[in-house]
């Protein structure tokens, strides 16, 4: 069961709310938790694998999503995941400090996943998975590409996603959130080598 104590203010935490005529969002995230989490989107499957996420990456998630779920997925979907990259981003500040790079091998059952990606603050996407299912649960499997491409765009990811084989549809989608997880954990966390230097010779990430 989700622990859902208030996140620590003083760790690296941003929150973002988003209200429009698709979607209302409140998104908090702390990457310096332990990875507690407490997500409501109305679609059980990607609240499963937010939750996912949050577990692995031990950044704690709090996600409260209303949505037009009686027009379809999408908007609930690609929202949610803007909102956590902007929240994402604004955790990490300056990025100073930061490993920047991260990236994991995946296993699940026949499944493996590998996922590799910098926090360069140039949004970069790169996907090289698919589904022989259109949905899992209720979740219509071609909005899992989209909402990992958002997430890459909002929070300054470059973002490389491979499913190297798998058979079951559940665990290959599984299998790559718990890896961008995993890669996500080492990123964001500080390298007490670095002190607070920015990990770029030009002094900066992005642009």
């Amino acid at each position: 069961m989700a622990d859902t104590r208030a996140l620590n203010p003083a760790s690296r935490t941003g929150s973002i709310t988003r209200d429009t005529a698709e979607t209302k969002i409140s998104i908090s995230v702390n990457l310096d938790g332990p990875g507690h989490y407490e997500v409501s989107t109305g679609i059980g499957f990607l609240d499963l694998m937010v939750e996912q996420f949050s577990k692995h990456s031990l950044i704690d998630v709090l996600m409260k999503v209303e949505g037009d779920l009686h027009v379809d997925q999408h908007h609930t979907t690609e929202d949610s995941a803007i909102a956590l990259g902007q929240a994402l981003a604004q955790a990490l500040g300056d990025k100073a400090g930061i490993g920047r790079y991260g990236h994991a091998y995946s296993p699940m059952d026949e499944t493996l996943s590998r996922v590799a990606l910098d926090i360069s603050g140039r949004p970069y996407f790169v996907w090289k998975a698919g589904f022989t299912q259109e949905k899992l649960g209720e979740w219509d499997t071609e909005l899992i590409e989209h909402w990992f491409h958002s997430v890459a765009q909002t929070c300054g990811l470059t973002l490389h996603m491979e499913l190297l084989y798998g058979v079951n549809n559940h665990h290959i989608c599984e299998s790559l959130y718990k890896g961008f997880a995993r890669a996500m954990r080492s990123a964001v966390e500080r390298d007490p080598r670095k002190g607070s230097a920015i990990p770029s010779t030009k002094g900066q990430l992005g642009g």
